[in-house]
């Protein structure tokens, strides 16, 4: 099993992201840190707590980090998300608690009792995942790797050239991606590709448990805002489960390595992905960037991961 920590600011696709880490027998969700990003960091981290009620696994430690990304105002995206977060589902309130600490001293404490290298999959701002390197430099050797959704080559969805996550604090960014540690990037070229279609959505409604009875409606929440015609989706693209579709199969997916770095002073382009994906640089290859992913494998992976509930009550 890939022990990792889930860093997120759930949002509809984390929330799906996390559902499907908890599902995989090839996955030990060991904690859960939030962060400020699709919604305000109160929303988010309530989110993450009222996934998990859902779900009955109120035994794995959750706790909000950063309120704010390091240099910026925060930005988030209630417009894609809603005014919870997690609109388009009733969902239960938090049975149990948050952590009485911090997303990076969770962190710090999920890694030091490990007894082997923790991932440290980041769907959000990376926030927490920059500030965490920066406090405890002395256990950035006992993560594995970073696996994160967020930047592209070449194209944004926030700004022309900019992807949200990398949008709220490219700062922590540009940190987390010079820091030495082995990285999977899953950014808008191939979570763009995963799109989830209508027909898919509403397939969801053989499942019968719970759990993908919520999807159900979020995703029909979330299905919304992406039907807008400039975007050219035929359904929703899920962004977030890309990271954890890739640590359970990662025959799942195209990829190349190359060094990406992130641009944090240009005027148009602050926050852009900088993929060297020609060599043009001679800088270290320090990224596998996903570039391609066969969509109906991933579908069926999303499907069975809703199926796995059924036992639950």
């Amino acid at each position: 099993m890939t022990k990792i920590i889930l860093d997120c600011d759930p949002g509809h696709d984390d929330a799906l992201a996390m559902t499907m880490a908890i599902a995989s027998p090839k996955i030990e969700l060991s904690a859960v840190t939030t962060s400020a990003g699709n919604q305000t960091p109160e929303k988010t981290l309530n989110n993450a707590m009222r996934m998990l009620t859902l779900m009955h696994r109120e035994d794995i430690p959750v706790a909000g980090g950063n309120r704010t990304p390091l240099v910026n105002k925060l930005a988030t995206a209630g417009n894609v998300h809603g005014k919870t977060g997690l609109d388009g589902a009733e969902l239960p309130d938090p049975d149990f608690k948050p952590q009485d600490m911090t997303a990076i001293e969770l962190m710090a404490k999920t890694i030091r009792e490990s007894n082997e290298k923790v991932t440290l999959v980041v769907t959000g701002p990376m926030t927490n995942a920059a500030l965490f390197l920066r406090v405890y430099p002395e256990l950035a050797d006992r993560i594995e790797q970073i696996v994160f959704m967020g930047g592209a080559m070449g194209l944004g969805n926030w700004t022309p050239s900019v992807e949200f996550n990398i949008y709220v604090d490219p700062e922590a960014a540009k940190i987390v991606m010079n820091a030495g540690i082995p990285l999977v990037m899953a950014p808008l070229n191939v979570t763009h590709q995963a799109q989830i279609l209508k027909d898919e959505i509403e397939s969801i409604d053989d499942i019968k448990n719970p759990v993908a009875h919520a999807f159900r409606g979020l995703l029909d929440f979330f299905e919304i805002y992406h039907e807008n015609p400039k975007w050219g989706f035929k359904g929703a693209p899920l962004h977030d489960p890309c990271t954890i579709a890739w640590l359970i199969d990662p025959t799942l997916f195209e990829s190349e390595q190359m060094n990406v770095d992130v641009e944090t002073q240009g005027e148009l382009v602050k926050g852009e992905t900088v993929c060297d994906y020609y060599e043009l640089t001679g800088k270290p290859k320090n990224t596998n960037v996903l570039l391609k992913v066969d969509r109906e494998r991933f579908i069926k992976l999303i499907m069975d991961s809703l199926r796995a509930f059924d036992d639950l009550k």
